[in-house]
């Protein structure tokens, strides 16, 4: 087996050997290599120092005390754009158990691989002028090729020294195992559960970073289910082990942390994004703290909503994006919607469209799908939600917020002979609930009549309207709430 490395990288490995330097491919990309994934990174360590690189590629960049430089390819592939090279080092004590306080540069790529994570990570290829790489050619001082073909992640020398060097290797070990379907060795994971607790001291952005790449792996619920055997989970989602001996009721087999992990598993294999996987993973989250009774007929009210708020919670506290945070509470918060055919009408598909959001209805879709199969469920689209597809696809067209009425807030101003004021904005709030029900009205004649009409309604009588139309329960929610009535004899 051989590997045909990028031009770019091929470029600088012949610069450093003209320069009597040694250019060896270290890390992820030779791993990648010889499990025949397509490396994401190109990673190259010399015993050339930071200066003679630079030296050597004067359209460089070295500002961090390492021995990292980034030598900028000018290539039009953002993988290749900017490769970094480093200089042979070793690391000195680790305080702040993430970043080594000071680096010192050896000669050998050998002693440099002992600084590394993982034996499947500690492989180096000494990169040759023909850019061919061969299997053969593969420095392993530290058994890594064996743990790959065993499949094992294995931590370098001492696992202890490695954990209490860097805690974020601590979650590295769960993510490695995640991505490539590896177990992880057994004096390794007795390491990681006896320093479980060193996570507290790592940035949470590096802690997201690491879950988001777990998450985003084919093995995302393998991943979850380690985070929590290994004691990791309670310094990343915590909230999530509420659900391990949090039984359901008569619709459900699983237990509450069971069925979120198998909705997970279900979005992996289906190759979703991560707002739905991380979505179909947090959308049951609430039910412990809602849950009232216990057996087949406990009831979990409300958990929804105060799902959504606990989700909240736990991505702003791993420092996750606004946008991200936004996008995943309202998977949380909507997930729980009633859909029986021929009992919602298409005004309620307008209504609930309307409440979802077009942007979020394909994904709130998917997260439901996730909530069937982590039920035990044969079916992901069974008849009921096929046909919900079929209607909102349907209603497509029609008018859904006041921005998509043929009348805007300038021609209920010119119409009505009035100033920017809150009752512009109850005549549109009054125009949309109606065109919700009948999308035939939302044509200028019919709007222009209309608008007329209510303006000359007093403003307290006009004002009531609109908080009518605004409050109208959505039928996708009353019908849940009757069907959980139901169920439980409530009246």
């Amino acid at each position: 087996m051989a590997l045909m490395v990028p031009e770019e990288i091929g470029a600088i490995g012949t610069v450093l050997n003209g320069a009597g330097f040694e250019a060896h491919l270290v890390g992820g990309c030779v791993r990648d290599f010889l499990l025949g994934r397509e490396p994401k990174d190109w990673d190259i360590a010399t015993n050339a120092l930071p200066e003679d690189v630079q030296k050597l590629f004067p359209d460089s960049v070295y500002e961090n005390a390492f021995g990292t430089v980034g030598i900028k390819t000018g290539s039009e592939n953002p993988f290749y754009a900017v490769v970094e090279v480093t200089t042979y080092r070793t690391e000195g004590a680790y305080r702040d158990m993430r970043h080594p306080d000071n680096v010192s540069f050896v000669k050998t790529i050998e002693e440099d691989l002992a600084r590394r994570d993982f034996t499947v990570n500690a492989l180096a290829f000494r990169i040759h002028e023909s850019c061919i790489l061969n299997h053969a050619s593969v420095i392993d001082p530290f058994g890594g090729l064996a743990d790959l073909k065993k499949k094992i992640i294995r931590a370098v020398g001492e696992p202890d020294a490695r954990f209490t060097e860097d805690a974020l290797r601590l979650m590295r070990a769960v993510r490695f195992a995640a991505q490539l379907g590896f177990a992880v060795e057994e004096k390794t994971m007795e390491a990681v559960k006896r320093h479980a607790g060193l996570l507290e001291a790592v940035a949470k952005e590096r802690v997201r970073d690491e879950l988001v790449k777990i998450i985003e792996s084919d093995g995302a619920g393998l991943g979850i289910r380690m985070l929590t055997d290994t004691g990791l989970m309670r310094h990343v989602l915590p909230e999530l082990l509420d659900g391990v001996d949090c039984g359901q009721n008569k619709h459900h087999i699983y237990s509450v942390y069971e069925h979120n992990v198998r909705a997970l598993e279900y979005t992996a294999k289906q190759g979703y994004s991560f707002e739905v996987r991380l979505g179909s993973l947090l959308h049951d989250v609430g039910k412990p703290a809602t849950k009232r009774g216990d057996g087949h007929d406990s009831t979990f009210y409300n958990h929804e909503v105060v799902g959504a708020k606990m989700a909240c919670i736990m991505l702003d506290r791993l420092h996750f994006p606004k946008k991200t945070v936004e996008k995943i509470a309202h998977l949380v918060r909507w997930h729980l919607f009633y859909y029986n055919v021929g009992e919602v009408t298409e005004s309620g598909v307008r209504r609930f469209v309307r409440k979802v959001g077009p942007e979020h209805i394909a994904d709130l879709l998917k997260v439901r799908e996730a909530d069937r199969i982590g039920s035990g469920v044969p079916k992901a689209v069974p008849y009921k939600l096929r046909h919900l597809m079929f209607m909102i696809e349907k209603v497509a067209q029609d008018a859904i917020d006041t921005r998509m009425l043929a009348l805007d807030g300038t021609d209920v101003m010119r119409l009505g002979g009035l100033e920017p004021s809150p009752k512009v904005g109850w005549i549109l709030a009054v125009l949309l609930e109606e065109v919700l029900d009948d999308p035939l009205k939302n044509a200028e004649d019919a709007l222009t009549a209309r608008i007329k009409e209510l303006n000359a309604l007093p403003d307290a009588e006009l004002k009531s309207l609109a908080a009518k139309a605004k409050d109208k329960k959505e039928e996708f929610e009353r019908g849940a709430e009757e069907e959980i009535k139901e169920k439980f004899h409530v009246k």
